[in-house]
């Protein structure tokens, strides 16, 4: 009996000291940063252009951010009635119309700043960023994504 105690104790703190472990939990000043570092070295952004391209992308992010709670706040239920199902349904289309102005007003903004090569560039390092995060979340191994 006493050695049936022991074995659920060692069981039980085991267990308890699995769950104990704080999970790595995320860092939207950490994730800005990893993203920023990533476009960085991707599109090979000097440090002067860096300096004038990122608070302009900051701008851009927040704006989209914005327009994606309203999307979000849209789409948590579905209205009962025909007539209000088109009604969201076109609002989500406005926002989307929305992103895209957003969009491409930031992209000509960084014209201005950055030459449009490294744009291009941009555009592709976030989006590989991107692709990268979501496969990575739940994953003890957090690796640069490979070209």
């Amino acid at each position: 009996m006493r050695r049936f105690f022991l074995s659920v104790v060692v069981v039980l703190l085991s267990i308890v000291a699995a769950f104990a472990h704080d999970p790595q939990k995320f860092s939207p000043e950490k994730f800005q940063a990893d993203l920023e570092q990533f476009i960085t070295k991707e599109a090979s952004l000097t440090p002067e252009e860096a300096a004038k391209f990122f608070p302009l992308y900051r701008e851009m992010q927040h704006k989209q951010r914005v327009v994606w709670q309203k999307m979000k706040d849209l789409g948590r239920n579905k209205p009962a009635e025909e007539a209000a199902c088109k009604l969201a349904v076109q609002k989500r289309d406005e926002l989307e119309l929305e992103q895209k102005v957003i969009l491409q007003t930031y992209h000509n903004k960084f014209f201005k700043v950055i030459p449009a090569s490294k744009v291009y560039d941009v555009i592709i390092a976030e989006n590989r960023f991107h692709r990268f995060a979501i496969r990575s979340w739940g994953q003890k191994d957090r690796a640069q994504p490979k070209k």
